[in-house]
């Protein structure tokens, strides 16, 4: 319980719902592009009446929600970074972290560095470029 009484004093009400709107955003287009190619391979790839198509007609929810996964992953990102974004932890914190404003800048900012799928692969990593954010006070105003 100590952990919801720090969030509650460090950054009020608010500080529960960091980064909800871009997983919402993320999550709510993830399960409509799933089930949207689902619908499209089912009804129009794979045909009727053969055993074997209606066995791949249930692993196709599957791929296609790995797929719409995979493509929605920046809001996943954006959500995970605005959660820890200047929250007294040390990776949320300048040098290793800037202060976001929104998760519109959060976004902006990753897209800019080309770092939109930072962590999406478990084996094609990028090399981070070791750059680090300095302090910059009119941002923090």
């Amino acid at each position: 319980l100590s952990a919801f009484t720090t969030i509650y004093q460090e950054e009020g009400i608010l500080g529960f719902f960091a980064g909800l709107v871009p997983r919402l955003l993320g999550d709510i287009l993830s399960l409509w592009l799933c089930n949207m190619l689902a619908y499209l391979i089912n009804t129009y790839a794979l045909e009727n009446g053969v055993s074997a198509m209606t066995e791949m007609k249930s692993y196709s929810q599957a791929v296609t929600g790995f797929f719409a996964s995979m493509l929605t992953y920046p809001f996943v990102l954006v959500s995970n970074l605005m959660a820890v974004n200047n929250c007294g932890l040390a990776g949320g914190l300048l040098p290793y972290a800037p202060a976001y404003d929104s998760w519109l800048d959060c976004w902006s900012q990753l897209h800019r560095e080309g770092n939109m799928n930072r962590g999406n692969s478990l084996f094609f990593r990028k090399v981070p470029t070791g750059k680090r954010y300095v302090w910059d006070e009119r941002r923090f105003r």
